[in-house]
């Protein structure tokens, strides 16, 4: 009967911070549902404690990320990079879709993408109040799925990666040369197949006379942070040291610099961060490691060893469609965290390992409540009284996720 009440109470907090009833915050679901755990007994204390240190790197790495996007953000760099989009599509609607989806997928690749869904979603809603666009949704659609389809070009590009692979992130070329190509077929089928389905709303006129805001120093400040960060992130991953430390005093190295050259306070931009996002990890490591205790993680773990050992590229069709469906069940973090503790116990071949990661952090563009970036999208369209309801959003997604995501499955045979 314990393992009954983990899971009962484990798929209850799962279900909770997804559906969010009586409008909690999703972090309060999270830990609540880890706490009842603790204090039933069912975790002891250490577990708690071990099962919260698990994610000091993804702590770290999100706190860093979180800095660097809202410095970008409060000194406006994405609005200047919005504004320079829209006046550069020349009141063209289809080159506009492209510019927004071109600057997305940079975004996402060296900021993560949660900061696509936070801070780009709000400086592409300016970017269409400027080009007076009737319709702003075909190009709020891309920082919602660009946010994933471009989601494992880099380690850095979404925390599930961190969570998947654990201390056994491969070396940035061990990385790229899995998932380079499939990254791209990701980013150009998803961008193509999301244009076809838009084709109509993409017919509207597009204002040519577009204001440019000045860029700050504290906004060419952030803009230097972000690029020396890319390439210090990159560095770590070809040698193989833990990201979480260095994206960390990467955001508060930059914070400190425009503190420095503007004068402003770095509680501003401290107050800004979402730092509920935090303990909603947290509970969720906790969750996760009571999942473990019931045996559910071992009881996947043998079917999958069972099942590489009988046929590879079944189980690597199987795993990347089971993974990209199911974390749309129970949010693809705590998906990915699960995924990450099978992978430790089966060691699959690696082939099968990239399609587990590609189904955690494509899968989430099937529907509002895949991932923790769509939940951001949604309640930053939320703000500007902009509402997308769970079913047109689906039935948009079924095709924008489910045919790149056979393409890229069938191109790790490659």
């Amino acid at each position: 009967m314990t393992n009954t009440y983990i899971l009962l109470i484990s798929f209850l907090a799962i279900a909770c911070v997804i559906l969010k009833p009586f409008k909690i915050s999703e972090y309060i679901w999270a830990c609540a549902g880890a706490f009842i755990l603790l204090i039933t007994g069912f975790l002891s204390p250490s577990n708690v404690f071990s099962a919260l240190a698990k994610g000091n790197d993804v702590y770290l790495f999100l706190v860093g990320m979180m800095l660097l996007a809202e410095a970008a953000r409060i000194e406006g760099l994405f609005d200047w990079l919005a504004a320079h989009a829209t006046r550069s599509a020349k009141g063209s609607a289809k080159r506009l879709f492209l510019l927004i989806y071109l600057v997305g997928t940079i975004v996402t690749i060296f900021l993560s993408n949660d900061a696509t869904a936070v801070v780009l979603t709000p400086a592409v809603i300016a970017a269409m109040k400027a080009g007076k666009v009737k319709d702003p949704m075909p190009y709020l659609f891309i920082c919602a799925f660009v946010a994933n389809a471009a989601s494992f070009v880099l380690p850095i590009s979404n925390p599930a990666n961190l969570v998947i692979y654990g201390d056994h992130l491969p070396s940035l070329s061990g990385w790229l040369s899995g998932f380079l190509i499939p990254s791209l077929i990701s980013i150009i089928t998803t961008f193509i197949v999301l244009m076809i389905v838009q084709r109509k709303q993409l017919l509207q006129a597009i204002q040519l006379d577009i204001p440019i805001p000045n860029l700050s120093n504290g906004g060419k400040t952030a803009l230097a942070g972000i690029l020396l960060s890319a390439i210090v992130l990159l560095a770590c991953s070809a040698i193989d040291i833990p990201l979480g430390l260095p994206t960390f005093l990467a955001g508060l190295f930059t914070v400190i610099i425009i503190f420095f050259s503007t004068k402003r306070n770095p509680l501003s931009i401290a107050k800004s961060v979402s730092w509920q996002v935090l303990p909603l990890v947290g509970g969720l490591f906790v969750i996760v490691e009571g999942l473990s205790k019931t045996g559910l993680t071992q009881s996947i773990a043998a079917f999958l060893m069972q099942h590489t050992e009988t046929n590879v590229t079944s189980a690597t069709w199987g795993t990347g469609v089971f993974t990209a469906f199911i974390c749309n069940l129970m949010n693809n973090l705590p998906a990915g965290l699960t995924a990450g503790n099978v992978i430790l116990i089966a060691n699959p071949p690696e082939i099968v390992r990239r399609a587990i990661l590609i189904g955690i952090d494509m899968g989430p563009n099937l529907s509002l409540t895949g991932s923790l970036a769509s939940i951001l999208w949604l309640v930053a369209l939320r703000r500007e009284n902009l509402n997308v309801s769970a079913w047109s959003f689906l039935k948009l997604g079924i095709v924008v996720m489910t045919i790149p995501l056979i393409l890229v499955l069938a191109s790790l045979f490659i």
